[in-house]
Parts: structure tokens; sequence; C-alpha cells
């Protein structure tokens, strides 16, 4: 393909992110038309249609997102190669950044994470996203978000990826109705919540499954949010992360958490984004900073 064609590269990796015509000629400063012809001369070339129109949003071919992967970071890197790098002066930053995490990881992250914002970005428009494990890379990706923090383990080449904390699950419930002593039978006659597994934290289904506990479940939410208050008038019992436990215990000082009896860890919880060349010097910073408020034990750098 020769080199002229880079802009028709751009124009299909700007649309495959926004799904949009419109957004597409905003986005490049040029008329719809202009991404109308590009698209068409794209589908002759891949010998594709490369997106479908579903409403108002164009929707990418299997062919497409096979393609979107290797283009962009091809285009990455060109960038990165002709273009010096620019310095990032985070105290006059007025755009806005996007930081996936779920539920409780906004309990967990966003308080070590804002003070330090506030220090060296006081202008930064922070935005918090939720997606679910299986969106983190094509949210990446496609640049609907900036970073992500989850502890869901997301093997792919085309991200960056650094651990953060590990994970150890314990039991919490009220100390109005307190767990025995650490025992493998320490739950006999105990109901419990379960918690759905879409932010990743896989591990509480996969021991009650194990143990012979899910028959005891008597309530099932999508997050966590509402469980300590839950837990707090109730004789309920939930596993979940200690680090989050931690925090529940800080604000419902009436619940106690449990050691588990059987070894109870699973993967850490990571940091993930484009790989550095795709980059920019805000994401790059931002990335620094949120690695510095969150990265706790081993992982912090020495």
């Amino acid at each position: 393909m020769p080199f002229a064609d880079l802009n028709q590269l751009r124009t299909f990796v700007v649309l495959y992110e926004l799904r949009s015509l419109t957004a597409t000629a905003e986005r490049l400063h040029v008329t719809q038309p202009t991404v109308s012809y590009t698209l068409r001369s794209l589908r002759q070339r891949f010998s594709d249609d490369l997106f479908h129109r579903h409403g108002h949003v164009m929707v990418p071919t299997p062919r497409a997102q096979q393609l979107f992967g290797p283009i962009h970071e091809a285009l990455a890197q060109i960038d990165a190669t002709v273009t010096a790098p620019e310095a990032f002066d985070a105290s006059s930053f007025e755009g806005e950044l996007s930081l996936a995490l779920t539920s409780i990881g906004e309990q967990t992250f966003l308080p070590p994470i804002m003070p330090l914002l506030e220090r060296e970005a006081p202008r930064l428009h922070l935005k918090v996203e939720r997606l679910d494990a299986d969106q983190v890379e094509e949210g990446l990706l496609r640049g609907t978000v900036d970073l992500a923090v989850t502890v869901s383990l997301v093997d792919s080449q085309r991200l960056w990826r650094t651990p953060i904390r590990s994970v150890e699950y314990v039991a919490l419930a009220s100390s109005d109705h307190p767990l025995p002593s650490t025992a493998d039978d320490m739950f006999t006659g105990r109901r419990f919540v379960r918690v759905s597994s879409r932010g990743g934290h896989v591990y509480p289904l996969q021991a009650m499954i194990e143990r012979g506990l899910l028959p005891q479940v008597t309530l099932t939410v999508e997050e966590y949010a509402t469980v300590p208050a839950v837990l707090e008038t109730t004789d309920l019992v939930v596993l979940l992360p200690r680090h989050v436990a931690e925090v529940f215990c800080g604000w419902f000082p009436r619940l106690r958490i449990a050691e588990l009896p059987w070894t109870a860890t699973s993967t850490p919880v990571s940091i993930y984004s484009r790989t550095e060349a795709g980059l920019s010097p805000a994401q790059r910073w931002f990335r620094e900073l949120v690695f510095t408020a969150v990265a706790a034990g081993g992982y912090r750098a020495p």
C-alpha cells in the first residue's frame, strides 16, 4: 500500500474508534463525504464492507476487527518515529482523561488517586467508566478509556500491563452475628451474599462452588456497593478481597473480617493501557500517577 494511503488508514482507525461518520469527519477536520469516499476506497482495497450501519452506529465487521489492532499499532509506531516527544505540563492540562474501574475499584482506588490529581493536575477532568472484564481490551484499543484497573487477566499483546497489588480473599460479617474461629466448618448454617463476577472477581463464586456453599446463597447482587449496609443489619456473610473488606470496615464499624480456612488468592490487580507507542504524553503521565497512587506491597517501585 503506497505511503500516500496513510490518511485512509487513519480514517479507518478513527472510524473504528468513534463508530460514526460524522464524528470521524469532525475529529479529522474533513467533510463527511470525504470520510464516506475514503470508506468506499478502503472497502475496495480490502474486499470487505468493513463497517455496517446499525441505526446511527457503524459496526465493524470481523475483518475490520482483525485489521484494527495491527493498523493502529503501525500508525502509532510511525507517529512515534517521526514526531519529536512532547513535554507534558500536568499543571496546565485542562482536558479529560478516562479511567475504567469496577464499583469496588472506585471505592478502593479513587480516594488515593484524587489527592494526587488535585495536586498535580487541578484543571483535569477525570471521567470514571464502568467496564465489564471482557470489555477492557476493546475499550482501551478504541480509545473510549485511557486506562483500566482490574483484577481480570487480559492476555493481549496489544496492551501494556503491570500488576499493582496482590488479592487475598476473606469473609465479612456483622459483629452482631460473628463468625466462629477459622475452621473448615465455620460457615455451617450461615447464609451468603453472592456478588456478580462481571467486574473480574471470579474467585468467590469458584470457592463457594468448590466448598459446597452455593446452596446457602440467599441474596445475589450485581455490585459490592450495597453489601456492607446489608451485612450490618443481617446475619449474611460475603467473600471478598481483603483490601475491599478493610475499606468497608472503615465505613461500617460493626463489620468484622474473618480469615478463610483455605488458601484464597487470585491474579493480582493490574493497570492496563495501550502499548507505549500508542500513548499520548498525557496518557503516559496519567498511567504513572495512577501507579504511584495505588500500587501496594512488593509492587511499589523501589
